[in-house]
């Protein structure tokens, strides 16, 4: 069975973005692009929630290369690249079963709604997080409301230049005390 990655960048706060959508708080630099290129190369598909995707559209991505890419959206009719495919079934089914098809990891990016529904369907192996060095306040939650505590065990700390610091969860499995 295939690996599921729920990947995001958050506010010390716990917010993926201002609640405008805006994520001019970000900070970029070569160590978060070694990052998230480790785990590109474990990954042969990537899926997002429509509000994820139209933010990387208005930043200049509308698909990432050498992998599959997928858009869930029950509104979106369509992507402006052809290289995306837009999911209209349910996210949770959808991915459970790419999970259980044959090819390498899937990352989930970004989109408090998708990962928190896949979350609790427990679809997800690994939770990484860049938590940023600022408070926002409000905005867009990292996760929502969830029914039931989902365990996580700290697989990897990496500080990172400006403040970040990277945190790599394992979903599930026992919490040392």
């Amino acid at each position: 069975m295939r690996s599921v990655t729920f990947g995001c960048a958050t506010s010390l706060d716990g917010f993926i973005a201002r609640a405008d959508h805006s994520t001019d708080w970000l900070r970029w630099n070569d160590e978060v692009a070694a990052l998230s290129n480790a785990l590109w190369s474990t990954v042969d598909a990537v899926v997002m929630g429509r509000k994820t995707y139209e933010v990387a559209v208005r930043a200049g991505t509308t698909a990432y290369p050498g992998v599959a890419n997928y858009v869930c959206s029950r509104t979106l009719a369509r992507a402006p690249d052809p290289a995306v495919v837009v999911v209209s079934e349910e996210a949770v089914d959808f991915v459970d079963r790419l999970k259980r098809s044959a090819g390498r990891g899937i990352c989930v990016m970004g989109g408090g709604e998708l990962g928190t529904a896949l979350l609790a369907a427990g679809l997800v192996d690994r939770v990484g997080l860049n938590v940023h060095p600022i408070l926002l306040g409000s905005g867009i939650p990292l996760f929502h409301p969830i029914s039931e505590s989902v365990q996580l065990r700290l697989e990897q700390t990496t500080p990172l230049p400006g403040g970040c610091v990277y945190l790599l969860y394992r979903v599930g499995g026992p919490t040392e005390a």
